[in-house]
């Protein structure tokens, strides 16, 4: 579910690496100081983009400085606190601890089921002020898990599940902004399953696992269909933000919706292309 959403640094200016680095060690504040290091560990540039996002949109009160912190002692680091981030941190925890809970399931993970206990009181917490995202992204995987284990080849229907569960935790207040950012964080819900089975494959196809894309991979023009396909949903993303009134950080988030998501696709694809060659 994470590592999929973030910068292309060499698209930015040195100012804008800064930024998007003070929302990254903001979101890292906010973890720490709302679940202790365990809500640190759990720190993601997905949700740093949903903070950064939000904060664009809304624009709240921001403060920022410089810090040091344990995992960084010696340098200091920009750091942009805002509430937006109190909002990314609950939801960060929310899809962290369901993500243990998934693994913990699906592959009997050690460290999922390590992650999902060390996790329960955070997770509380952040469901208790959130119910309605924790139980939409709660029942979007049950679905999901559900259909996984059936082995659907109901691509659309495993995808649209996923988008669920990212699509319920951008909207950070019931507005007239909200169906835009659900629609938002559907598509690019769906963008990251579809882009998290394409860089499984391999793997998947090596020890017996379950992948969605089975199917879609014996057609003869796999490669070009997947591409498509992600094309497709990042348009749709990329559709519901142009109907956002954001102008602040219009760059660094243009930067992450039309390069930044594509990097790992253009890795893999290029690894593909020299193991064929």
């Amino acid at each position: 579910m994470f590592g999929y959403v973030s910068v292309n640094p060499q698209g930015l200016s040195e100012a804008e690496r800064k930024r998007f680095r003070g929302f990254y060690c903001g979101l890292c504040h906010v973890l720490r100081e709302r679940y202790g290091d365990i809500g640190r560990l759990t720190l993601s540039h997905d949700m740093t983009f949903l903070s950064l996002l939000l904060a664009a949109l809304y624009e709240p009160e921001e403060k920022t400085g410089e810090e040091r912190c344990a995992l960084h002692p010696l340098k200091p680091h920009p750091v942009v606190l805002q509430a937006a981030a109190e909002y990314a941190a609950d939801m960060n925890i929310i899809l962290a601890y369901y993500k243990c809970m998934d693994d913990a399931q699906d592959e009997g993970s050690l460290r999922g089921r390590a992650g999902r206990v060390a996790l329960q009181k955070a997770f509380e917490q952040a469901a208790e002020r959130w119910p309605t995202q924790s139980g939409t992204v709660q029942a979007s995987l049950e679905r999901l898990a559900a259909l996984e284990r059936q082995e659907s080849n109901d691509l659309d229907a495993l995808a649209r599940l996923a988008g669920d569960m990212l699509g319920a935790c951008f909207p950070w207040k019931q507005d007239a902004f909200a169906p835009y950012l659900r629609d938002m964080g559907a598509a690019l819900g769906r963008f990251v399953y579809l882009m998290d089975a394409y860089e499984d494959y391999d793997a998947d196809e090596k020890r017996g696992r379950f992948n969605p894309l089975r199917m879609l991979h014996s057609t003869d023009d796999y490669e070009a269909r997947m591409e498509e396909i992600l094309t497709m949903e990042m348009a749709q993303c990329t559709q519901a933000f142009s109907l956002l009134p954001i102008e602040q950080d219009l760059a660094l988030i243009n930067n992450v919706l039309y390069s930044g998501v594509w990097g790992r696709y253009a890795r893999l694809t290029e690894k593909r292309k020299e193991k064929q060659a």
